[in-house]
């Protein structure tokens, strides 16, 4: 059944296909290709308002970028409530069991351009418009659930940091360079937000296989005037994997794309992705009973504390029709929120609520962004607000102002009782001050707490991308004061980091005192076990008969045929060759054939290579054996490939290079 925000949109789609060409005003045209001329060779005339029309459009086709978050890709789903979580909160949308609501979102990375690859390293966005019943609910997250700076005032100057630098715009999409990195030495309530960024929740696999994170403090508030302090989650079915830096690295040169196509032909093909949501709460009486501030974005609230409690799912099940007026031309706002739920005093999110009408003002050309198609919302609005660029909205009568007599004060307030939106009363004192509490000043517990919670595995895969990272920065005192900053942390990763980047090692030997742990915040303690919609590469010549692909799509994996050429080899018909594919776009390859001749049979070696040292699952049907040390995640049958294909990675490969 369509939902109330396609049955809209429905309203606004037209399908070009076998119409008669005409201009924007509708007249029919007889000529496209050849403009007016005096003459065949002669100077083309003013008066032709085709070429006109259409070249004035075509130069203005274009919007300024988002400064951040430019590079991203969306889709259309509902969003299904669990129950009635009416003891938490008086949003509609979550106040019975089965209440459907549609729902836009919108996934980016958050520093390079719109043109840069999909697979740097780098935070994602995760950003959901609900279209409420009452209104327009955005929810605006990362998939990291802490940031780089606890104040908004700081914003700036950290995306100025991880930009291109000024005087060469150089590098595009990458935190590896001076100033980042010398802003994260010189503000070290960073260091949380980089250990998350140089582990592997820095480059997902895809973004169906990524949480989401509100990142800042909100509030619920019930019916009853009560509140309490809440964070938000995405937590994806498929569970959190991630890609091996050496993959990523490859995957941006051979489908800079690739995670937008990897979303665009999941929900094309039926594998819709599915995202639970879940709330943490804390009760205003124990706002100071921790050993953080739940204000700080730099912390996040160790869920063995403070469980999340789900609330329901979110389906994705429709791809847009077409990326600019939707994609581009959503605009989300933190400041977007529905009855029952408020904000906290969360100096990054107090910012945010002023940033993102400012910059949705330039970006989309004025103030009537809302009434653009995709962020229109599916229940009526009436306000006294007129004109400006894009209004689209014909408002009648002779009124446009509040307490009038002509239309007896309308449109007029509602009431709380009966659905108005009312802030929480919340009493503050204090002297306005330019001032952080002392509460902030704790950057390393949870820094260290982070490392610590990780295997040994992603520790490595940490040591190793501080070492990248860092060792791209030219100048040596700032790699020396990243260095010194990581002592605190760790001195053992430290040093580590120290001898692989060419200065001192840290003289700071003790890390800050703490051995808590959060297990939550690992991939690995508890993955997620499936081959839904895993991407498996079958390598097949004219020989290759037997292949038992039903067992395969049973258990709903993806196959593609690859060989040395395309068009039908045997009974295959080839998608790929290998040539045109690659390992590293895969989830695993089952070797069903060999080549004879030197160079495709070099080509298929190295395609194995790839898959081996990337820890990916390889089943070896022929009876020329593969020349590795380590047998973990290698088989020669397909029930025991399928296996070894939900288990993802096989970190056992000692020997593997990746």
């Amino acid at each position: 059944m369509t939902n109330k925000k396609q049955q809209q949109l429905n309203a606004y789609k037209v399908d070009d296909a076998n119409q008669t060409l005409t201009t924007n005003q509708g007249l029919a045209l007889t000529e496209d290709e050849h403009s007016l001329k005096l003459g065949e060779r002669g100077p083309t005339l003013l008066e032709d308002f085709h070429f006109r029309e259409k070249m004035t459009h075509f130069d203005h086709e274009r919007i300024p970028e988002r400064v951040v978050h430019a590079r991203g890709t969306a889709a259309h789903g509902v969003f299904e409530s669990y129950g009635d979580a009416s003891d938490i909160t008086k949003a509609d949308f979550l106040s019975a069991k089965g209440k459907v609501t549609p729902v836009f979102t919108r996934f980016s990375t958050v520093a390079g351009s719109r043109g840069s690859a999909d697979t740097v390293r780098d935070a994602r966005g995760f950003a959901t418009k609900f279209y409420t019943d009452e209104g327009n609910y955005d929810l605006v997250g990362n998939n990291i659930p802490v940031f780089f700076i606890q104040d908004a005032i700081k914003f700036p100057d950290f995306v100025h940091a991880v930009k291109p630098e000024p005087h060469n715009e150089i590098p595009q999409a990458q935190s590896a360079h001076d100033t980042f990195w010398d802003f994260i030495a010189n503000n070290p309530e960073s260091t949380h937000m980089v250990m998350w960024h140089m582990s592997d929740r820095s480059i997902p696999r895809s973004y169906r296989m990524m949480e989401g994170f509100g990142v800042n403090t909100y509030r619920f508030v019930n019916a009853k005037g009560e509140a309490r302090f809440v964070k938000f989650h995405w937590k994806p079915v498929l569970g959190v994997h991630s890609l091996v830096w050496d993959e990523a690295q490859k995957i941006a040169g051979k489908d800079p794309d690739f995670h937008r196509r990897d979303l665009y032909d999941a929900i094309e093909n039926g594998y819709y992705p599915e995202y639970e949501l879940g709330v943490q709460l804390i009760d205003e009486k124990d706002e100071f009973n921790f050993d953080f501030d739940i204000l700080d974005p730099t912390k996040i609230w160790p869920e063995e504390q403070v469980p999340v409690r789900l609330l329901g799912k979110m389906t994705l099940n429709q791809n847009v029709d077409n990326f600019f007026a939707e994609t581009e031309q959503v605009a989300f706002h933190v400041g977007h929120v529905v009855p029952g739920i408020d904000f906290s005093n969360d100096p990054l999110l107090q910012g945010r609520l002023f940033s993102y009408t400012d910059t949705q003002l330039i970006r989309l050309g004025g103030p009537n962004f809302h009434e653009l198609p995709i962020n229109k919302p599916v229940c009526p609005f009436h306000n006294n607000q007129r004109d400006g660029y894009g209004r689209q909205t014909i408002n009648k009568g002779p009124v446009s102002y509040h307490q009038n007599a002509i239309q007896q004060n309308s449109p007029a307030p509602t009431t709380e009782a009966a659905g108005g939106y009312a802030h929480y009363a919340e009493k503050v004192e204090g002297h306005k001050v330019r001032a952080r509490s002392q509460s902030f000043a704790d950057h390393f517990t949870q820094a260290r707490m982070f490392w610590l919670s990780m295997t040994e595995v992603k520790r490595e895969h940490i040591r190793k991308a501080f070492s990248f990272e860092v060792g791209k920065v030219a100048r040596t005192e700032i790699r020396q004061q990243v260095v010194d900053l990581l002592a605190n942390v760790c001195p053992i990763l430290a040093t580590a980091v120290a001898e692989n980047v060419g200065v001192q090692p840290p003289a700071k030997t003790e890390p800050v005192q703490t051995d808590q742990t959060s297990p939550a915040v690992s991939q690995l303690r508890a993955p997620k076990k499936t081959t839904y919609s895993k991407k498996v590469a079958v390598i097949v010549d004219d020989t290759t008969t037997d292949f038992p692909s039903s067992l395969l799509e049973a258990e709903d994996i993806q196959l593609e045929r690859v060989s040395i050429k395309q068009g039908k080899c045997g009974e295959h018909t080839i998608d790929h060759t290998l040539d045109t594919t690659s390992p590293v776009l895969y989830d695993g390859i089952i070797v069903a054939a060999t080549f004879n001749d030197p160079v495709n049979a070099g080509k298929l070696q190295q395609f194995i290579d790839e898959t081996y040292h990337h820890y990916k699952p390889i089943a070896n049907l022929t009876d020329k054996p593969l020349p590795y040390v380590t047998s973990a995640g290698i088989s020669s049958t397909i029930p025991q490939f399928i296996k070894d294909l939900a288990e993802t990675r096989h970190w056992a490969r000692k020997d593997a290079q990746g």
